[in-house]
């Protein structure tokens, strides 16, 4: 009887014991968070992924209870602030806010991307689109898309046009339009829309594909001319600004996506909090309106469908990429 019982107070300790690691391990997620949270951006302060990121981490930081310290790193067509989140901790205490159209594009660009969305991160939310259209400065003589086709190409080659960046979204767009145009220029890649505008209201350069949440300000000021919208539909702030589609060129409309992901093995039980509380935020109608406003459509998909969503964006874009022959400069 007595070995019996030493088996059984055996089995029953080893049992407790499990049940002590698998409390000390569930611990860090229960009471997560305990210290602010850092928000990665691959693009520059003032740009329309800055304006979208910190619109949505305030309240998030406010629902967790701790705040949430938005970190800058431009550069590489979004591969530089990629990799500093792909290197973080999976703890919780690292977020990158993506501009997810962008760095699928980069993707499919850099011959060696130094991380991967599908690979190196887990998907927590998708928040909303963003569209593009085609600014010019004011000094420009074209008022629409033909006008400005007929303008560049009696330039012959002889203008600068600016993008947000090498690999970004606006780099391609660019490539596409004067491939479709016919035309060629000298691209001037920026870190940024924050970084190319100041040179494209100078007259520095003639022509951006830019967000409408960063070029807004300054075309309601004047300052920059909207020529077309890069999307299938108008945007409420400018319905007079036509698509792209319908000025005369068709199949030219994108998504550009915005989502937030964790590094690869962040705990499920984070990933499930931070894709409820984004949830709220996004679907609160007063938190739309004001996005609204500022020309950004937030839109809430789960961490499954963002998964879908990133393995579609980047087949979508590798083949684009391939088809066009696109080069990064």
């Amino acid at each position: 009887m007595e070995p019996a019982m030493k088996v059984l107070k055996l089995l029953l300790s080893g049992f407790i014991g499990l049940l002590l690691a698998a409390s000390a391990l569930a611990a860090p997620d229960t009471d997560w968070p305990k210290k602010p949270i850092i928000a990665i951006l691959a693009f520059p302060a003032g740009g329309s992924t800055d304006v979208f990121a910190r619109a949505v981490m305030a309240p998030l930081g406010e629902a967790l209870g701790q705040s949430i310290v938005v970190e800058n790193k431009p550069g590489a067509g979004g591969m530089i602030g990629l990799q500093a989140a792909a290197k973080a901790a999976p703890d919780g205490y690292t977020i990158h806010f993506s501009a997810l159209t962008n760095q699928t594009i980069s993707q499919a660009l850099f011959k060696n991307p130094p991380a991967d969305l599908r690979k190196d991160f887990e998907p927590v939310a998708l928040v909303g689109t963003i569209p593009h259209l085609i600014v010019v400065n004011p000094t420009v003589p074209a008022k629409n898309l033909p006008e400005l086709i007929a303008f560049i190409k009696s330039k012959k080659g002889d203008f600068n046009y600016a993008s947000q960046g090498n690999g970004s979204l606006s780099h391609l767009e660019s490539t596409l339009f004067m491939q479709r145009i016919g035309a060629t220029g000298t691209h001037i890649p920026y870190k940024g829309s924050s970084f190319a505008l100041p040179d494209l209201i100078a007259g520095n350069t003639l022509m951006m594909f830019d967000s409408v949440t960063a070029s807004l300000p300054h075309i309601q000021s004047g300052k920059l001319r909207p020529i077309a919208i890069a999307a299938a539909e108008r945007s409420p702030l400018m319905p007079n600004v036509p698509t792209l589609g319908q000025d005369g060129m068709k199949q030219f409309d994108v998504e550009n996506f915005y989502a937030v992901y964790v590094p690869k093995g962040t705990s499920p039980l984070i990933v499930s909090k931070l894709e409820k509380e984004i949830r709220k935020i996004l679907t609160n109608p007063d938190f739309k309106a004001r996005m609204a406003n500022q020309g950004i459509h937030p839109q809430f998909a789960n961490s499954q469908k963002l998964a879908e969503i990133t393995t579609d964006e980047h087949a979508k874009w590798e083949k684009v990429v391939k088809s066009a022959n696109v080069k990064v400069d």
